[in-house]
């Protein structure tokens, strides 16, 4: 094993703060609707990944790909406040809600292969074609922007929880629903609005995607493990917390590739999720 360059090691830390930044976006909702809704949203990354592709094809029609959110938040949002609706409907359980929605995602894969096949997809717009260069760093405006956006919801949901009546309303469900209904509390505009939230937020991560990434639909499921770990690191229902889990995970897995080899990164955000579970059960509750 050889040590990396200075300059090749600190190029793997900003890029694993670039990727962290992603598996915080994409952890956040799903944290949210865990912590909050008690609902288990396999279909969270379901949804990111459809928005990526409606993303790519609104972008090869002409349209800016940071435009397109404008058409994209406000249809996730409606999806997953429908979503919502539906089970809360049917009492799904939290744990019938992770196989509901694991056979929801099977549904959106289809539907993007149906649609868009089973080819790659790569996104060629103006912003992949920049990049900056800063003390031999060169640091790509798509994963610029991604940590932008992250870093700017992250720190505006986490005010809403924290200083908000509705944030304050919606702990308060999360803690106990009995009292916070005998309170007057509306529970069910705020879980429809916290489930709306939750996917649009995944339709930003997904525009993410459609920016920096090559897509396929088999990658879905590539993203659930580390989402997962960062989540489950950070705690659930925290908005700060999938963010700085994420960027702690994305630098380790980095450093471990420039280091060793990259068949050994999967092995990093693995083994942080052990540990904590492990020495700090009490923290993923």
């Amino acid at each position: 094993m050889s040590w990396p360059s200075a300059t090749l090691l600190a190029q793997s830390i900003l890029s694993g703060i670039f990727v962290g930044a992603l598996y915080g976006l994409l952890g956040l909702g799903l944290s949210l609707s865990w912590g909050l809704l008690r609902l288990i949203n396999l279909a969270h990354f379901a949804f990111a990944f459809l928005a990526a592709y409606l993303c790519w094809q609104m972008a090869t029609l002409g349209m800016d790909p940071l435009l397109t959110l404008v058409v994209i938040v406000p249809l996730f949002f409606a999806i997953g406040a429908g979503l919502h609706w539906a089970m809360a409907r049917f009492a799904i359980t939290p744990f019938n809600s992770l196989l509901v929605t694991f056979g929801l995602t099977g549904i959106v894969e289809a539907l993007i292969q149906t649609v868009w096949t089973a080819d790659f997809r790569k996104l060629e717009s103006a912003y992949g074609e920049h990049r900056f260069k800063i003390a031999g760093l060169y640091i790509p405006l798509p994963e610029l922007i991604t940590l932008g956006l992250a870093v700017t919801l992250s720190f505006g949901v986490w005010a809403v929880l924290r200083y908000t009546d509705l944030g304050k309303s919606l702990r308060a469900s999360a803690e106990d629903a009995a009292i916070a209904t005998a309170f007057g509390i509306n529970q069910r505009r705020n879980a429809l609005l916290l489930a709306g939230t939750c996917s649009a937020l995944a339709s930003v991560a997904g525009v993410c995607l459609a920016l920096g990434f090559t897509l396929a639909p088999s990658q879905i499921y590539a993203w659930i493990g580390v989402v997962f770990a960062a989540v489950m690191l950070g705690g659930l229902g925290r908005a700060l917390a999938p963010l700085i889990a994420g960027i702690v995970i994305g630098v380790s897995e980095a450093v471990t590739m420039a280091v060793t080899a990259p068949s050994w990164a999967p092995l990093v955000s693995f083994a942080l999720l052990i540990a904590i579970l492990l020495f700090r059960p009490g923290r993923a509750a």
